[in-house]
């Protein structure tokens, strides 16, 4: 019978329609099965968290597919998949209105310092601290957005509709369109910037003192695209001295190393500062996104299964490898 590893908690939905094509193993929850375990009777893994290695490829010779549930798929050896003719997918499309939503939740927080007022509030403070509460509005402001998919569409709609102004650098864009500029001309201009891209070598730090450093005086920086693209200690010091507004993180660098291991305090240095947002890499998670993305994933394991090349492959092999 064919097996379907699932590697983290996903929706109910997604598991039922998993169900229709196999048997499902869960790798979580109270009665959670380590992968070593079924690695050598698993046909699809439905990757949500975790890393997928080419050891943990070479323990399973039936593999055809390695499912992300999500956008990214840096922590999958796509090479080693592609030499052993796994197919690799993910769901670009299924948590862009969610993540492009949380985006904003962040970026209205600390425009408005909401996290102070609630603090103050709940402290016995009231109109003694509401002088120092001042806070910006959106309208008129320029958004940047650096990388523009899926998600920094959703997030370039949201920020018009608020009456900014928008500007992107994406290397992938015609840079002759209105509103594309060079990554220096993004810092400069931009009091809201929001992150959009994929962890490379090539965008590995690619927010680091420098450029933070190039950034408007009271800027915002949001960070919901993958951790290791900021320079978390330059972003603190940046912070601390004042010279941006706030920041909103959504991903940390330490999730590269440790995604399924619980953090502590101690790897999170910066989370003490008023004007940061640390949210636990959620900015795709409300129920409508998990649903459609753990359908989705499911309809990619589907295809694989049954010959054809999956709708989001990810990389390229030939059916007989």
């Amino acid at each position: 019978m064919t097996l379907i590893y699932i590697s983290s908690p996903v929706h109910e939905v997604a598991i039922t329609e998993a169900e229709k094509v196999g048997r499902v193993v869960l790798g979580y929850g109270p009665d959670a099965v380590d992968y070593s375990a079924v690695a050598s009777e698993v046909d699809a893994v439905f990757l949500r968290s975790g890393s997928f290695t080419d050891a943990m490829m070479e323990a399973s010779p039936r593999l055809r597919i390695i499912a992300r549930h999500g956008v990214g798929t840096d922590t999958v050896d796509i090479p080693a998949a592609e030499r052993r003719g796994i197919w690799v997918t993910n769901v670009p499309t299924g948590n862009a209105r969610a993540v492009a939503e949380h985006v904003f939740a962040m970026v209205l927080s600390l425009a408005r310092k909401l996290g102070t007022a609630v603090e103050q509030t709940r402290n016995g403070l009231w109109a003694e601290e509401r002088p120092k509460l001042n806070g910006i509005e959106l309208e008129g402001r320029t958004l940047g957005l650096l990388g523009q998919g899926n998600i920094g569409r959703r997030v370039a709609d949201l920020g018009r509709a608020f009456g900014m102004k928008v500007i992107v650098t994406d290397p992938a864009m015609d840079q002759s369109l209105p509103g594309v500029v060079d990554f220096d001309t993004l810092l400069a201009s931009s009091d809201v910037l929001s992150l959009h891209l994929p962890l490379l070598p090539s965008t590995r730090g690619i927010v680091d003192a420098t450029a933070i450093g190039k950034m408007k005086q009271g800027a915002i920086l949001i960070n919901t695209g993958r951790g290791g693209l900021v320079d978390e200690m330059a972003l603190a010091d940046a912070l601390r001295l004042g010279a941006l507004g706030g920041a909103g993180l959504d991903v940390l660098d330490a999730e590269n190393t440790d995604m399924v291991k619980p953090m502590p305090h101690n790897r999170l240095p910066i989370a003490d500062l008023p004007n940061l947002i640390v949210t636990p890499h959620v900015g795709g998670q409300t129920d409508e996104a998990l649903q459609r993305v753990g359908c989705a994933t499911v309809d990619q394991i589907r295809s694989a299964l049954s010959g054809t090349r999956p709708e989001f492959a990810v990389n390229n092999i030939t059916q007989d490898a």
